[in-house]
């Protein structure tokens, strides 16, 4: 079937090549470009602006109104480039933007303010694209928007899949998006949308992990936004390993359009357009329902076996900008997903990459965010902004053991996790001079729970609860974070952040500080420095220890943050406007580390390697771990029809739990290699593009903890050699992905096929180990094959 399916897919690539040569071998189409020129500090709009397109003939061009916006009427398709200007700030050049006939071109543009006399710097956007939007960001710390996640084979439009191309990060794992960065587990990492700490942003996640199987985020929906690896600013706080700082765009405030994509990953129907008259205000929102199981009738694998996951997602934004009020914004995002992974249906000889051949799983899990902000301008030079915001996730789970003689369901598990936020933020921005800016802020989060689990225990023939709390506790974080610029080439951050768990009284105070040097135009030094402090997951606190007298206690509900200090330098090197060298050095000490008291191979640093986090009491915070590592970075950004990205990242990475030993984590596969490339053809004019993207990945397999076959066997499930833990290391992981797009402009709208062919050479990748207790044997899982996932989209 599957094959009957791609010849129905290239055919009609075919004929739709032939349609658009035959009828638009001479049409011409344009489209406008609109957007606004701000002040890179202040975010104030830059009146009187000269935006320009060089090249044409006569030059065209325009200058921005009172407010820093600007139109540019009748651009005509493909791509073109901006030059922006403003007396006494340093001039931009945007490169490559691309203009189709089916969406207006929005833009963001910011610019710096000038010390001295400077030669024009090179950026896109309201920054170099590898550059990151915050502007406090020293080292670590890179840019990216809609376009990237668009762009790179293999990312399946998903933001996370999309960061394991860059340095410092590793995924080497086709099941889910989790994000390790630098050796790292991913919880360490911190999710913030509109400028909002938000729970797992993905479909099927398990309470307490930051990755999942889809993303609920929407890269349609995508602006400028920055991912950090390490020695991130002081406003981000309670994560140890990086930093996803995502925005969602505007919608056109002057236009209706609208989107429907259909795809592996489901029907997607978007709309956006002005709210009112004149003011400015927009919407923007878009809805995703899964089509997995259609996929799966007309021959594809979805990598679930037999089951179907079904999903369905929303996400929204409302902009409201007023002359005297300030500007108020509405978002949210909101997504609900199941699957029944039925180990009875799954034959002995399966290597599934979900479902458990001794198990029955039902899975349930939602998340939903709504946040409300207000920003207001008090004069050019100083802004607030108040935030207000709800939040909610849960993860539900029925496990049945499956009896091995007559393969019929017996109670194993039940869980039901559910966790809430409301949290009310006040950020305060104030521009002092050319030289000085600071951000001060303050946090209040009300952490609600209701947290029940139990397992079954056959000697007392009931369940017996792990945990069943519900209540609420609270975080507080506050934070001052300090900018100078000496003069044009150095220029120095500092900052203070504070954290108070009010359920034990725990509470850190966390120094951050970062330098740059421009000793030229081309190349800059940089060092950061940055205390980080993180909650365990919040169930952990609440696991119940059984006394064996009918008593249960929480010896868990003391624990500390988990604390990690982050060294990092780094040197870049512009050898063009577009092509760069990057590479930064790191150590990091990771120290409070919660581990089992009595002496075990256990630590938290490894929680995040499955699909949950692990059920151990009486944990305490004396275990350590140490991540140091290089990595290089050589990257030509899309200019002359064609794009690069080198990335190579070699680290280690070891932990020492309560029995004293120094181990590898579960995240140590000690490097990683990645390769992109892409090009792109117009076939006859601007209205017909053709493009291909090839992306390789080579990194270290993970260590692993051998599972001890006999007394697997005489237990009738799998028993790990917890003294050897993490000491046998996995084969290597290789993968190739190769993605062909096709762009047609008609009037008024624009066409885009495309196919992604994931693990082109079929590659066979080590998922994990797994003991079969039917075949009595040790059973090795692998990852995807060829993976090929078609999509269409429509903008109008």
């Amino acid at each position: 079937m599957k094959k009957y399916f791609f010849a129905v897919i290239i055919n009609l690539i075919l004929q739709n090549l032939t349609i658009a040569q035959d009828s638009q071998s001479t049409a011409n189409y344009t489209q406008t470009i609109r957007g606004q020129v701000k002040d890179q500090v202040t975010k104030s709009g830059l009146p009187g602006a000269s935006i320009s397109i060089p090249g044409t003939e006569p030059l065209k061009g325009t200058i921005t109104d009172m407010d820093g916006n600007f139109v540019l009427t009748e651009v005509p398709t493909g791509r073109v480039s901006l030059h922006v200007s403003f007396i006494g700030y340093e001039n931009a050049y945007l490169r490559e933007i691309p203009v189709s006939s089916g969406k207006e071109v929005v833009l963001e543009i910011v610019l710096r303010e000038n010390l001295e006399d400077m030669e024009e710097v090179v950026v896109k956007a309201g920054g170099n694209p590898q550059d990151a939007t915050n502007e406090l960001a020293m080292v670590s710390a890179r840019g990216f928007d809609m376009e990237a996640t668009n762009r790179f084979a293999g990312s399946r439009n998903d933001p996370a899949r999309m960061a394991q191309n860059f340095a410092g990060v590793s995924g080497a794992n086709d099941s889910r998006n989790d994000i390790i960065i630098r050796g790292n587990s991913p919880t360490g990492v911190l999710w913030r949308l509109e400028g909002i700490d938000i729970p797992n942003p993905n479909h099927f996640g398990a309470m307490g992990t930051t990755g999942g199987p889809v993303s609920i985020l929407n890269n349609n929906l995508l602006g400028k936004s920055d991912f950090m690896t390490g020695a991130f600013p002081a406003q981000y706080g309670n994560a140890t390993a990086g930093v996803f700082d995502l925005n969602m765009r505007k919608g056109n405030a002057h236009k209706r359009e609208h989107l429907v994509q259909m795809g592996f990953n489901g029907l997607e129907l978007g709309t956006e357009g002005p709210l009112g008259g004149e003011n400015g205000a927009s919407y923007l929102i878009n809805y995703r329902y899964s089509t997995l199981a259609l996929m799966q009738n007309v021959g594809f694998s979805s990598g679930t076996g037999d089951a179907i996951p079904y999903y369905q997602d929303l996400s929204f934004k409302v902009d409201i900008p007023t002359n005297k009020k300030g500007r108020f914004t509405l978002f949210g995002i909101g997504g609900r997903s199941n699957i029944d992974l039925i180990g009875s249906k799954v034959d002995s000889s399966s290597t599934d990459l979900y479902s458990e051949l001794s198990q029955n799983i039902y899975n349930r899990a939602k998340m939903g965010v709504i946040g409300l902000t207000h920003t207001k301008y008090y004069n050019d030079n100083t802004y607030g902004i108040t935030s207000f915001s709800a939040d909610h996730s849960f993860s539900g789970n029925v496990v049945d053991s499956l009896s091995l003689e007559t393969r019929e369901p017996v109670p194993s598990y039940r869980n039901s996790y559910g966790l809430s936020k409301y949290r009310a933020q006040y950020h305060f921005h104030q521009k002092l001079n050319q030289k000085n800016n600071y951000i001060v802020g303050f946090n209040y989060d009300i952490l609600g729970f209701n947290l029940q689990d139990s397992v079954y225990r056959a000697t007392y023939d009931h369940f017996v609860e792990l945990r069943n709390e519900s209540g609420h506790s609270g975080l507080v974080q506050s934070f001052i974070q300090w900018k100078h610029r000496f003069n044009n080439e150095w220029t120095g951050t500092l900052g203070l952040h504070h954290q108070y768990f009010t359920l034990n009284g725990s509470q850190q105070v966390e120094p951050r500080m970062g330098m740059n040097f421009q000793p030229s135009d081309r190349s800059s030094f940089s060092f950061g420095y940055g205390l980080h402090s993180q909650l365990q997951p919040l169930p952990i606190y609440f696991l119940e220890t059984d006394l064996k007298n009918g008593e249960f206690v929480r010896t868990n509900e003391s624990l500390d943050f988990t604390q990690s200090h982050h060294l990092v330098a780094g040197y870049q090197y512009q050898f063009s406007p577009d092509i760069r060298l990057k590479t930064e050095i790191y150590y990091q000490h990771l120290f409070n580390v919660a581990v089992e008291k009595h002496p075990s191979s256990f630590s938290m640093l490894n929680a995040g390697a499955d699909f949950g986090i692990p059920n151990v009491d009486s944990l305490v915070n004396q275990g350590l771990g140490r991540n140091h590592g290089l990595e290089l970075t050589l990257e030509k950004t899309f200019s002359q029809s064609s794009y690069f990205l080198v990335t190579a990242s070699i680290f280690d990475s070891k932990y020492q739990g309560s029995d004293g030993q120094w181990r590898n984590t579960a995240f140590n596969s000690q490097y990683v290699f990645n390769g992109l490339f892409g090009k792109e053809w117009k076939m006859g004019s601007n209205n017909r593009i053709l493009a291909l993207d090839l992306k390789s990945t080579l990194a270290g397999g993970q260590y692993i903890t051998p599972i001890d076959l006999n007394a697997s066997i005489e237990a009738q499930e799998a028993v790990f050699e917890r003294d050897r833990a993490h000491s046998i290391k996995n084969p290597a992981y290789f993968r190739t992905d190769f993605k062909i797009e096709y762009r047609v402009n008609k009037k008024g709208l624009t066409h885009e096929w495309s196919l992604d062919i994931q693990n082109v050479f079929n590659n066979q990748n080590m998922f994990r180990q797994t003991y079969n207790p039917i075949t009595r044997d040790i059973v090795n899982s692998y990852q995807l094959g060829i993976f090929p996932i078609p999509q269409y989209r429509l903008t109008f």
